[in-house]
């Protein structure tokens, strides 16, 4: 994580109400935007294992790809340049809705997130990831990711269940 990397600080509803340092915003768990990247390929969803120096949540599983938007950035505009810059793929993406969470890590960061939810899907499984931010990936079934969800909880990150209850209800899948 860039220290002078900026976050949108967002109010209850999400309207913008400033902008802060991301790793102040995470330290002091001051609420901001996010998203959430859900990529499918003929009905499968993409996983990510997060790389292991992730600032928070390494080696957990979890959606495509997820970070936050730079000040003035577009939300898919903002999933679209991450997902390139995370996983090599170059994909159209819709917004299907947004939820907000709070979780606390053992490192004493937060994430207090309204995160917006995006899909889009790819006619090959050409991928390419950054190493410095993905351990690994996989392809699963909605109905594996959710019995997993149930049977290891603790094998994924805090807000892909949320994202995910969004993603089914999405009438684009």
């Amino acid at each position: 994580m860039t220290a002078t990397e900026q976050v949108i600080l967002v109010d209850e509803n999400d309207n913008p109400i400033g902008t802060a340092e991301k790793l102040r915003a995470h330290r002091e768990g001051l609420r901001h935007r996010a998203f959430s990247v859900f990529i499918f390929y003929d009905g499968l969803l993409l996983l990510q294992q997060r790389a292991k120096g992730k600032y928070h949540s390494p080696n957990l599983w979890t959606n495509t790809c997820c970070s936050h938007p730079r000040p003035g950035e577009d939300i898919v505009e903002a999933g679209q340049r991450r997902l390139q810059e995370e996983m090599g793929l170059k994909v159209a993406l819709t917004a299907v809705g947004r939820f907000h969470y709070i979780a606390h890590f053992n490192n004493g960061l937060t994430e207090n997130e309204v995160d917006h939810v995006l899909v889009g899907n790819i006619h090959q499984q050409f991928i390419t990831p950054n190493k410095a931010e993905v351990a690994a990936y996989r392809w699963v079934s909605l109905a594996e990711l959710r019995k997993e969800l149930t049977d290891i909880p603790e094998k994924f990150t805090p807000w892909l269940t949320d994202a995910l209850e969004i993603i089914v209800k999405a009438p684009i899948l």
